[in-house]
């Protein structure tokens, strides 16, 4: 009986706990509930008070900008010739559409010789050196070689028979024609004669292919080894006393007066470059520009780089243009007729808003602007500009600053 009434005792604390465990779970989320409340609504406060002063900041500054829009900047006409202000007119320009793409000057491969000896022989005498001018025919080196002499000693070894050859057949003929001599000496004679005429032309083309003269008034193995057109010495590989092979390259002779700029496409961007259009090279490093024709587009796309390449030939008479110099170069891709424009460098940013400063009586005014579209020299006016107004280009800049000292001192 005891044992009875101890488990109804003990299922009643237990169950009396269990009943407190869970008022006290729900005392806990009331109160939870409450200050995730609280919390919402300071949150929303604050919100509205930071749009209220957000508000009346904007507020402000759009009326400041509306001031600072109706504001003169007093300059006159000496002020502005001193400070480098130039005034153009708005108008219709031609806008267009470009393309920037990387590339790297290289060597005009087609004007670019590879010089090698063509025979073998030991170097005597070296006058060229690298980057040196060179000309046309310029004696660059000097080899002695024994295939050479051995090719000269033939080609005057033949010229002999044949001086030989051409007496015996010349009194032949006549002592043919004099029914002396039979007329199977005379053809004996023609034959010699013809050999020897096939013998020296091939002994002379020998020397010829080697880029030998056939005769020298020196020593019959000097080899003279020449420029084969006006170029720089870009490369050397020759010293004095040195055995050099036939197929050796001593030197590289590129003409410089032309360069490649090779370009570097992205398979993107292939649609845009055409072979005879129209590029600008541009050297960001020293300020170069210089504008060419597209000459070649590859066809292939490299395995690594998954891009194309072109070349852009350019003219280079003050050689500014150094093979390994990277570049920058502009593809036009559409060019479109705008009926407003003025200079890129004309727009300034005035208080976040794009401004153009036009010329009045005493000085200049801004004019808050809309921009369309743009190049790098002209930027299209959708808003706020009508045509042939005059407006300040080059040196807008110092406008803005005037106009900012204006501002400053207002505010104080």
């Amino acid at each position: 009986m005891k044992s009875k009434y101890g488990r109804i005792f003990a299922i009643s604390i237990g169950v009396m706990l269990l009943c407190i465990l869970l008022w006290g779970v729900l005392v806990i989320n009331n109160l939870n509930n409450k200050a995730a409340s609280e919390i919402n609504k300071n949150t929303l406060a604050l919100q509205k008070e930071h749009k209220e002063k957000s508000d009346i900041n904007n507020a402000k500054q759009e009326d400041s900008h509306e001031k600072t829009q109706n504001e003169l900047i007093p300059f006159d006409e000496a002020q502005i010739k001193q400070a480098g202000i130039v005034i153009e007119r708005a108008g219709a320009k031609l806008i267009r559409s470009i393309t920037k793409l990387n590339g790297e000057i290289k060597f005009n491969e087609d004007r670019t010789a590879h010089v090698v000896p063509r025979l073998t022989g030991i170097v005597e005498s070296v006058s060229a050196d690298m980057g040196q001018q060179v000309h046309q025919g310029q004696v660059l080196a000097v080899i002695s070689s024994v295939q050479l002499s051995e090719l000269r000693s033939d080609l005057l070894s033949t010229q002999k028979k044949k001086e030989l050859a051409q007496i015996t057949f010349d009194r032949e003929k006549k002592l043919w024609q004099e029914k002396i001599s039979s007329e199977q000496d005379y053809l004996q004679a023609q034959q010699n004669l013809s050999e020897l005429n096939i013998a020296l032309q091939n002994a002379s083309q020998k020397l010829s292919a080697l880029g030998a003269k056939p005769t020298t008034t020196g020593m019959l193995s000097r080899y003279e080894l020449r420029a084969p057109f006006d170029g720089m010495v870009v490369e050397k590989h020759i010293a004095l006393g040195e055995a050099v092979k036939e197929d050796a390259n001593v030197f590289t002779i590129s003409d410089l007066s032309t360069v490649w700029a090779e370009i570097i496409i992205p398979a993107q961007s292939l649609d845009a470059v055409r072979v005879g259009e129209k590029a600008v090279v541009k050297a960001t490093s020293m300020g170069s520009v210089s504008e060419g024709k597209i000459t070649f587009v590859g066809s292939l796309l490299g395995e690594q780089t998954r891009a194309a390449k072109a070349r852009v030939t350019l003219k280079n008479p003050n050689m500014a243009w150094r093979p390994g110099l990277f570049v920058n170069v502009d593809l036009t891709d559409s060019e479109n007729e705008v009926p407003v424009a003025v200079q890129s460098d004309a727009i300034q940013t005035i208080e976040n808003h794009p401004t153009v400063f036009i010329k009045v009586n005493g000085g200049f005014m801004p004019r808050t602007v809309k921009i369309g579209r743009s190049d790098e020299k002209f930027s299209e006016i959708t808003e706020g500009l009508e045509k042939d107004v005059l407006y300040a280009a080059a040196g807008s800049f110092v406008i803005k600053a005037e106009e900012g000292k204006n501002t400053a001192s207002h505010g104080h």
